[in-house]
């Protein structure tokens, strides 16, 4: 009998996955909006917490006054990178032109990015939350408590990054960065899900060898954060040539970014391929209706709407309704991989059971 508090924990932290993942998907739509630099500040909005709804309520020079804001900041962040040995990277802040060219006020693209930072304050409460109740766990699994602190430290960390994101006018790597800390911030809350809940359960045992299985999930999951990293690179060329045609002549924008957005399409395909082996491997060694199938099954369907939304975006000039679904359903896509590869790693044969 799993006791009322391990129970409580387990369910906000299936609670607190699938927030991130919303989260996930309010950043795509940010991203898809063209809404980033919706609040030129960090953390509040044109230095309010509930922003304005018209220019009127800023001050004439709101414009200036951002753009030496960040100024101010991104030498404090390329000082530090200069500490950490990163030279390189710290001038290249120093010299982006971008930084210096203001943002003119849109309430649409406010709101959409306000509306955002909401969602990532309540995910960065769920996980204070998570960390609080993970202490049920001090007498009996101690690598829980380890775990939320790390991934609270990790959230933080994140929502600094996030205000880097701002002040560098949404430059390139960092985004990238931003992505893949997501990425970090949803395997770890996926693993300690499945610790808790494996706590009180037996091992699950199959009649065939699933040591192989294991490495194949693993290259599957390697293979979707290249990916992740690939569209995440695509998303970045397409900001720049739609920044230069002046967001015109939208249906072009994609054969003009370079041979980037045929490594994506490449990768898909290595992908697909990739993820029918593995459901194909976990429908033959696990009957019935155990975790392993039903992550299986529902890897597929996920894969099957990420393709249907890439072709969406490949065909029909960029909808921004595809582009968030899309960057949702390839993190989403890596959430299930990285559960499902957590499932058969504890998983036994009977062979070697009865040895």
């Amino acid at each position: 009998m799993v006791p009322k508090s391990e129970q409580r924990f387990i369910r906000l932290n299936l609670t607190t996955i699938i927030v991130t993942l919303l989260l996930i998907l309010a950043g795509g739509i940010v991203r898809s909006t063209g809404s980033g630099m919706g609040c030129p500040d960090w953390p509040k909005c044109f230095d309010q917490y509930v922003p304005p709804t018209s220019v009127s309520q800023l001050p004439l020079n709101y414009k200036e006054k951002y753009v030496s804001e960040r100024i101010v900041k991104n030498e404090r962040f390329a000082k530090t990178l200069e500490k950490m040995g990163k030279v390189n990277l710290a001038d290249s802040i120093r010299q982006d032109r971008s930084i210096l060219i203001p943002e003119v006020f849109n309430v649409a693209k406010t709101w959409t990015e306000y509306l955002n930072r909401l969602m990532g304050a309540i995910t960065g409460f769920l996980m204070l939350l998570l960390t609080g109740f993970s202490f049920t766990y001090r007498k009996r699994a101690k690598r829980i408590i380890v775990l939320c602190i790390f991934n609270l430290i990790v959230v933080g960390f994140q929502g600094w990054l996030g205000s880097i994101v701002v002040s560098t006018n949404l430059m390139t790597w960092i985004v990238t960065v931003h992505m893949l800390l997501a990425l970090v911030i949803l395997a770890l809350l996926i693993y300690t899900y499945n610790f808790a809940r494996q706590l009180d359960r037996a091992p699950t045992i199959v009649m065939a060898n699933v040591g192989w299985l294991k490495w194949l999930i693993f290259f599957a999951i390697v293979v979707s954060i290249i990916q992740i990293v690939l569209g995440t690179e695509v998303r970045e060329a397409v900001d720049v040539v739609s920044k230069l045609l002046g967001y015109s002549e939208r249906s072009s924008w994609l054969t003009r970014i370079g041979n980037v957005l045929s490594y994506h399409r490449d990768m898909a395909l290595v992908v697909l391929g990739l993820n029918v082996l593995v459901y194909r491997a976990v429908k033959e060694r696990f009957n019935g209706k155990t975790d392993a199938l039903i992550v299986g099954n529902s890897i597929g369907i996920v894969l099957a709407i990420q393709i249907a939304t890439g072709l969406i975006l490949s065909n029909f000039a960029l909808p921004p309704y595809a582009q968030a679904l899309h960057i949702l359903f390839s993190t989403a896509l890596f959430s299930l991989q990285y559960y499902l590869y957590l499932l058969v790693y504890k998983t036994t044969t009977y062979q070697q059971n009865i040895n």
